[in-house]
């Protein structure tokens, strides 16, 4: 790590000791850190994103021996997914510990666990120490699309935050996984950067996929709009969307299309038609899909027509964010 970076992250690592608000680079998206001991600061991160104050914040620390430091129980099939998946895109729902305040976990007594695999991030946490972590969610307002450059950060929170690490784009894009756990039962709760058939391999398909959000156990991502741009957006099956094309290009709508298929061919009059082509590819479309919509969001169109994922579990990540995203129903989605 290049010794400026490193005179970086001693000084974040300084704000946050005296009750500062840094934002940080992560595999994911960028966090907007606080340390979890410090009432004021975790107040200011909920604060600083207009955030409810019962949706809890992930608290992020550096070292899988420390789990039960932060973790009052760890069943056998967490420690099977954290040696496998740690550092790495995957959150753990376990019964917080003493050392875990409530404010950082909405009132509740379980809380989202997990160490990001960044080496700025990683670093900042060992600057900070082995009993310390830090409390942080994405650092964008509430609700909003999840910042993955430290531009996005600067341009949305400004001068709101004491400090922000640049690390460069993030390389997965979308939020982590979340497991929580009945047992030795792992439920995935928001699917994200570690997939379905991941987990499953290592638990020996011991893993449930819930139809609906679990009503028991708040987590990160879970409300029905969530990552949304300002922008109306809406998704479209292949076969559905150049008709909804259409209807606007009718109306005179300026309308962006992201498509992974290849596209129809646009009418004359849809000359205010964009399409913008993603990738086709599960993994390489959620690294660019938040930037994307940022990007369309400033371009002042009406629209934001997206062509709905393949129906195929590699795909599950992308549709969870599209379908918050669009805050259509779950069975719409699917069959529309």
């Amino acid at each position: 790590m290049a010794s400026g970076m490193h005179d970086q992250i001693v000084s974040a690592a300084a704000r946050l000791r005296a009750g500062g608000v840094v934002a940080f680079p992560t595999e994911t998206v960028y966090g907007l850190g606080a340390d979890i001991s410090n009432p004021s600061a975790v107040r200011r991160i909920f604060e600083i994103k207009r955030r409810p104050v019962d949706h809890p914040l992930i608290v992020h620390f550096a070292d899988a021996a420390r789990l039960q430091y932060w973790a009052e129980e760890v069943p056998e099939a967490a420690w099977q997914l954290a040696e496998c998946f740690w550092p790495g895109p995957l959150t753990l729902i376990l019964p917080r510990s003493r050392h875990v305040p409530p404010d950082v976990t909405g009132g509740q007594d379980l809380v989202g666990l997990r160490i990001p695999d960044h080496p700025i991030a990683l670093a900042l946490l060992n600057e900070l120490g082995s009993e310390k972590a830090l409390a942080a969610p994405s650092a964008n307002r509430f609700g909003r699309v999840s910042p993955t450059t430290a531009a996005h950060v600067q341009e949305e929170l400004g001068h709101a935050v004491d400090m922000i690490l640049d690390g460069g784009a993030c390389k997965i894009g979308l939020e982590s996984t979340i497991v929580g756990f009945n047992g030795q039962t792992a439920t995935i709760l928001r699917p994200g950067g570690v997939s379905l058939a991941a987990l499953a391999e290592v638990l020996h398909g011991g893993i449930i996929l819930p139809q609906a959000n679990n009503p028991t156990v708040r987590v990160p991502g879970a409300l029905a709009s969530h990552y949304a741009p300002a922008t109306p957006l809406e998704v479209w099956p292949t076969g559905s969307l150049w008709q909804r094309v259409h209807e606007l290009a009718a109306q005179e709508r300026r309308v962006v299309v992201l498509g992974w298929s290849e596209p129809d061919s646009i009418s004359p009059e849809s000359s205010s038609t964009f399409y913008f082509p993603m990738p086709r590819e599960a993994a390489a479309y959620g690294s660019q899909l938040y930037a994307t919509l940022r990007r369309f969001d400033h371009e002042r169109f009406d629209y934001l027509l997206v062509e709905a994922p393949p129906a195929d579990p590699t795909w599950l990540a992308v549709a969870d964010r599209l379908q918050r995203a669009s805050c259509t129903p779950f069975d719409k989605f699917q069959s529309r």
